[in-house]
């Protein structure tokens, strides 16, 4: 019970609290106790009191001022009614200052609104800039998967911002989903003509392409004979136009098999033609064995003469294995290598022209040392340690020249 009222209770369980003017009854609880009965109307007065920290407390929070309002009512009507035991007159000095606080709430509570609806629309604004702007890139350099998915993500944040975000006043909400709806639809017909013209694309490539592998699979009859014709389908294949990717790989594969099925009765042929061929390696590398003994000579006619009478036998003996192929051709270019330098050699060193041009310039080379070693002998006379340098630098450098002339 408060320290400020005072109540009794009366035999018939009458409970009354006693004011200035007098006492007031505020209720009945018989058969009970003096005590219970006044704590009854005690508890009466501590809900009300409760529910009035409860608003307080919701008023501190930031609770919307027209909830609070609308509570205060309810507390108002109990602390008129002053049906407990208890200081009701400091509850109305607590409600009363809370009610006076309301407009001072309900006007930070406007400024808290129209924050986040400012927020909300500056949200929104940037989600239809950004599918605006993708509505404006070149329809050539758009990544359409990419771009799609980016377009849905757009779509869902627009969604959930018009869920629940704070409501925008129906003009602007009307002109922002216009905007986007504009963007999103304009994406749209790209998209549409985008993927018409890729299909259209992935027609005419499908065709030029089947038309190839109807081409090489005719080939397939004429076995190993059809490998050339393949390897120019092969030609036309990397110049034609590509489908799409699933397309491009279902149909090279099937043009490949063409071209597998031709090498593989090449191969098969080959093989057949190497063995028939190992004959003739043996007969070729018992002539590698004469013509290798070419690489010492010496003699440049013995050796050419010899070389062609190799030759006409090496001709005749016919084609080697593949696998062989490189090897012995290789050596015997060595040995035509080896003969033709004995030949440039002796034209070398018997060509009358290239002599006489080489002792032309002997003679010069010769005089020029001679005057060089004049000026030598001069400076070391003179003990001009430099130039006596320089002089026999070039001195040595006309002998080499001189030394090769020779």
């Amino acid at each position: 019970m408060s320290e400020k009222t005072t109540a009794r209770v009366d035999e018939a369980g009458h409970v009354y609290v006693v004011e200035a003017d007098g006492e007031r009854l505020i209720g009945q609880y018989a058969d009970v106790t003096p005590e219970e009965a006044l704590a009854f109307f005690e508890r009466k007065f501590n809900d009300t009191n409760s529910a009035l920290v409860l608003l307080e407390q919701r008023a501190k929070r930031g609770a919307p001022a027209s909830e609070i309002s609308e509570s205060s009512k309810k507390i108002a009507e109990q602390i008129e009614a002053r049906n407990g035991i208890g200081n009701y007159a400091a509850l109305q000095e607590r409600l009363d200052k809370l009610v006076a606080s309301l407009s001072e709430l309900s006007e930070a509570e406007k400024e808290k609104n129209a924050a986040a609806v400012e927020a909300s629309r500056l949200a929104r604004v940037a989600i239809v800039e950004q599918i605006e702007a993708l509505a404006s890139t070149d329809p050539a350099k758009i990544q359409w998967k990419t771009t799609t998915a980016k377009v849905d993500e757009l779509f869902a944040a627009w969604q959930a911002a018009q869920k629940s975000g704070p409501r925008l006043s129906k003009t602007e909400s009307n002109e922002l989903w216009k905007r986007f709806r504009d963007a999103r639809q304009k994406l749209d017909q790209h998209r549409r003509a985008f993927f018409a013209e890729l299909d259209s694309k992935n027609k005419g490539a499908k065709s030029a392409k089947e038309e190839l592998i109807a081409k090489a699979e005719a080939l397939l009859s004429q076995g190993s004979n059809g490998v050339a014709a393949y390897r120019g389908l092969l030609d036309q294949w990397k110049l034609a136009p590509r489908a799409g990717k699933k397309i491009d790989d279902a149909l090279w594969t099937r043009f490949k098999a063409a071209g597998d099925a031709l090498y593989a009765a090449k191969k098969e042929q080959d093989e057949v033609e190497d063995a028939s061929f190992a004959g003739n390696l043996e007969v070729k590398l018992a002539i590698l064995l004469e013509a290798e003994a070419l690489l010492e000579a010496t003699d440049r006619v013995d050796a050419r003469n010899k070389l062609n009478a190799l030759q006409k036998k090496w001709d005749a003996a016919g084609k080697v294995p593949r696998a062989q192929l490189k090897p012995t051709e290789e050596r015997m270019r060595k040995v035509e290598q080896a003969v033709r330098k004995l030949e440039d050699n002796h034209w070398n060193a018997s060509n009358p022209e290239k002599q006489a041009r080489s002792e032309g310039l002997a003679g010069q080379l010769e005089e020029k040392i001679e005057k060089l070693e004049t000026e030598l002998a001069t400076a070391k006379a003179a003990k001009d340690t430099k130039k006596t340098k320089e002089l026999e630098e070039a001195i040595a450098t006309q002998k080499e020249w001189l030394a090769v002339l020779k």
